[in-house]
């Protein structure tokens, strides 16, 4: 398509979305079973119907709109995923794992915040304000699991994993990829991130 107007540009960009969001379903069942943490498991779970519904928000976009919203792959998200999955095939202490899936997670909502944030000012300045409304409310629920998140990790998977390699007694882990990282004898490791709010 040749990016000519702004709403060709417009579609272009809930095209990547509507990629990013159905890649994310299907990454974030692995981040819910690879996390230590009940609460990290309980937020990607949440997350996940959250983003089932984003998707659908986005279908009824491209349905008023008379587009497919099929035909793109959104590179950055990706590129995000595979650096989750990456993780995941590390040995470590289960905190410090928690604490880098956290980062990964957190970078994959300052991209969408990102992302949604440009489209909902383009939907506005070409008049589609039911558009404009859901994906607002989409930027909103993105928002609020950042800030989940980073509150997660500054309250208890932080600071437990600041314990890791202290001699205090934990239960290790180690990735198996022939079983889709199963818990298992690990090695030790050390790890360290930073998160932040937007």
């Amino acid at each position: 398509m040749k990016l000519d107007t702004l709403k060709k540009l417009y579609i272009e960009q809930l095209k990547d979305l509507y990629s990013a969001e159905k890649q994310l379903i299907k990454a974030l069942p692995k981040m819910a079973d690879f996390a230590s943490n009940k609460k990290l498991k309980e937020s990607f779970k949440k997350h996940l119907e959250e983003t089932e519904g984003q998707v659908e928000r986005l279908e009824k976009i491209f349905s008023d709109l008379e587009v497919s919203g099929n035909g793109k792959t959104c590179a950055a998200m990706k590129g995000l995923i595979k650096g989750g999955e990456e993780l995941m095939e590390e040995d470590g202490d289960p905190a410090v794992l928690d604490a880098g899936l956290i980062a990964a997670a957190q970078r994959v909502e300052h991209y969408e915040m990102a992302a949604y944030g440009c489209i909902q000012e383009f939907a506005e300045i070409l008049g589609e304000e039911s558009a404009a409304l859901c994906l607002k409310q989409t930027f909103a629920e993105e928002a609020k699991a950042d800030e989940d998140l980073a509150e997660l990790a500054t309250s208890s998977v932080n600071p437990d994993a600041s314990k890791a390699g202290s001699g205090e007694k934990s239960k290790r882990r180690s990735s198996d990829k022939s079983q889709f990282y199963k818990q298992g004898e690990p090695r030790p490791t050390d790890g360290s991130h930073q998160n932040f709010r937007v």
